[in-house]
């Protein structure tokens, strides 16, 4: 009898026992799956966050190279001795392919259309895109550009300036401050005739000048209108 009642405690025991270590087993297993949910739960935030940050920065540096409503320029002009207005701040230079709302006319700078407008000599005689210009502008071109107003005598001999000077172009403009205007990347002149000094002093100056951003890109090439 007191055998039998031993053999049953030291079942109970032995279950009670089996019993403790199958739940240690589940403590440890839960702990397990505690911590590698949190890992898994913490990684995604991580990544999230990392996708998130990426998807709104591209969406700006998208929306920059995109919207072509945004010239990209900020700053203003400050005229020098010489006459010359040099745009002080920045010009953005993003390739895009819809039009620019620019803050000068002629524009000097900021985004511009991937292709640029031939400017080996090129006078031409109808108005041309300011997106294009701009990029010869880039180039290390000058912009020669006149309005109705100008006198003819003075639109033939700049037009004969031009052609024989690589790195200038030059079409009508109407929408600009004075009848004749040279422009280059981040600096405008108007002058008073063909006959102004102050012309050969800025094609001496500016075509392929130091302001250029890409000196010794091509000026032919690109797009004739």
């Amino acid at each position: 009898m007191g055998s039998a009642n031993k053999t049953g405690a030291e079942q109970r025991k032995a279950r009670i026992e089996e019993m403790r270590r199958a739940e240690r087993s589940r403590e440890r297993r839960n702990r397990i799956l505690t911590v590698a949910a949190s890992v898994v739960v913490v990684a995604g935030l991580v990544v999230g966050g990392v996708v998130l940050v990426r998807s709104q920065g591209g969406d700006k540096k998208d929306t920059a190279a995109s919207d072509g409503k945004n010239p990209g320029d900020k700053g203003h002009f400050a005229v020098g001795k010489d006459g010359v207005r040099a745009w002080t701040g920045t010009l953005s230079r993003t390739h895009v392919n819809t039009p620019v709302s620019y803050p000068m006319h002629p524009p000097v700078g900021g985004n511009h259309n991937p292709v640029w407008l031939n400017c080996n000599g090129d006078v031409y005689t109808q108005p041309v895109k300011d997106e294009n210009a701009v990029h010869s502008l880039e180039h290390g071109a000058v912009w020669v550009t006149y309005t109705a107003k100008a006198a003819k005598s003075d639109v033939q001999a700049l037009a004969a300036k031009v052609k024989k000077t690589p790195y200038t172009l030059m079409s009508p403009y109407e929408n600009q401050a004075a009848p004749l205007m040279l422009s280059a990347w981040g600096h405008q002149l108007a002058v008073k005739s063909a006959d102004d000094p102050a012309v050969d002093k800025f094609f001496a100056g500016y075509v392929q000048g130091k302001q250029t951003p890409e000196p010794g890109a091509s000026c032919t090439g690109g797009t004739m209108k």
